[in-house]
This record gives C-alpha cells, sequence and structure tokens, in this order.
C-alpha cells in the first residue's frame, strides 16, 4: 500500500489572488473554481487555494525552490513575481549565495534559484518544496509516498518521485517550534483499491498521529514533526 500525492492546499486570506499570482509565476492554469492551479506535466498534482482569517505569523515550515534555465531565466521570474505584487525579502541571505528571497502577496516565502544548481537538475519549475523538518519525517514521507531518498546526509533529507519532478527536502535540526497550523499541507489518497482506514493505519505504523475525521470522509493527520496533512477516499 502506498499513498499518492493529490493537491498541495495553501492557506490565504484573498485565494483568486494569491491563485492569480501563482499562476502566473508557475505557468500552470486556473480551474473552474478560481483557486486551483490544475496539474500538468510539470506537477502532476494540483494546489488548492483555501480560504483563512488567520493572518501569516510567522515563516512558513514550507517554500518553494523555483528553478532557473539561465541567469536571463531568473531575472525573468524575479521580475514576473514584482510585476504581480511579490516582493524582495530579506533573511539574511548573502549576495554569493546566488539566489533571490521573495515574498508573494501574502508574505509567504519562496526562492529563485540560479541556473546550474545540481541538486534541482532534471527537475520542474518547482525545483523543491524545501521544508523546515527533521531527518525522521523525512524518513516518513520516503515510506508513506514510497518517493525513494535522493538525499540523507547530516539529517538532511530530500525525497524524489521515482518518475522525477519536484523534490520535497528537509533541512534537518534544529527545527524550528511549531505555533500555529501550517499554511501549506499536502492531501494524499490510498491507490485505487486500498480504504481510507487501511491507509490511515498503515502512515500510524511509520510514525503519523490521527488528528480528526471531516464530514467527507478525510482524515486529519499529524507526521512525527506534528505537520498536518490530511488523507482522502482513493480516487
Amino acid at each position: 500500500m502506498t499513498s499518492h500525492l493529490v493537491t498541495l492546499c495553501f492557506d490565504a486570506q484573498e485565494p483568486p489572488r494569491l491563485a492569480e499570482f501563482w499562476a502566473g509565476i508557475l505557468g500552470r492554469k486556473v480551474g473552474d473554481d478560481g483557486v486551483t492551479l490544475l496539474p500538468n506535466d510539470d506537477l502532476e498534482f494540483a494546489i488548492r487555494f483555501t480560504a483563512t482569517d488567520a493572518e501569516k505569523s510567522e515563516p512558513n515550515q514550507m517554500h518553494f525552490d523555483l528553478t532557473s534555465a539561465t541567469p536571463e531565466a531568473q531575472q525573468a521570474t524575479v521580475a514576473k513575481a514584482l510585476e504581480l505584487g511579490g516582493r524582495h525579502l530579506d533573511i539574511g541571505q548573502r549576495p554569493e549565495e546566488g539566489h533571490v528571497v521573495l515574498a508573494d502577496p501574502e508574505g509567504n516565502e519562496f526562492c529563485v534559484i540560479p541556473a546550474g544548481n545540481n541538486f534541482l537538475a532534471d527537475t520542474g519549475t518547482i525545483g523543491a518544496f524545501s521544508s523546515d523538518g527533521s531527518q525522521a519525517v523525512g524518513y516518513f514521507w520516503s515510506k508513506a509516498l514510497d518517493w525513494p531518498l535522493v538525499w540523507d546526509q547530516d539529517e538532511e533529507t530530500a525525497i524524489q518521485s521515482a518518475e522525477g519532478g519536484s523534490k520535497i527536502s528537509w533541512g534537518g535540526p534544529p527545527v524550528r517550534e511549531k505555533t500555529a497550523k501550517n499554511r501549506l499541507i499536502f492531501e494524499v489518497a490510498p491507490l485505487s483499491g486500498t480504504g481510507v482506514e487501511a491507509e490511515v493505519e498503515r502512515l500510524v505504523s511509520l510514525g503519523a498521529t490521527r488528528a480528526g475525521s471531516a464530514a467527507d470522509g478525510a482524515v486529519d493527520m499529524l507526521d512525527p514533526d506534528g505537520n498536518e496533512f490530511r488523507v482522502l477516499a482513493a480516487r
């Protein structure tokens, strides 16, 4: 048994506005609901912007690392982000590091990585979902999704689907104390023929915790670091 990624849910105070921003940056189509970026060959799961009244109060547990094919492409991505309402962000990065740190219109951090980055070679426009997290949580998600570990060094981990595409990475200790619900959470679903409860039991055996059930039959869970995710019915 295994789960597959269905959706990345992204909390937003103005979901249509944030969907429009990220559609412009990522070159994705927005669905009929006006708040969902549809899957494509570059990223085979949806990104849905979900309404919240909660203001952003701390750095996100996860941010996007965007790839660049050339120096000019990096500059173009930065210019597009600023045009659509993004802004530069100072988190103490050094000029020699080469990446550009930005925030979207609601302050969500993301990086535009320079061309020639070996770690992000042969990935998508979102090279990595770069996350604050422990080695244990990287091992958990590797088993949960059946994605091989492609980096495991100095307690930093990263996984990637065997088919390629975006990586998910975790920076290792120190892991920032979690004080609020994550604004970006994954929705997963078991493969066809596997029930939700059976998959929930498997994920619990891997170190997850059940947090509750929704009216639609989905199950809210926490990974070993306490990050929220949701298990949907098989699709």
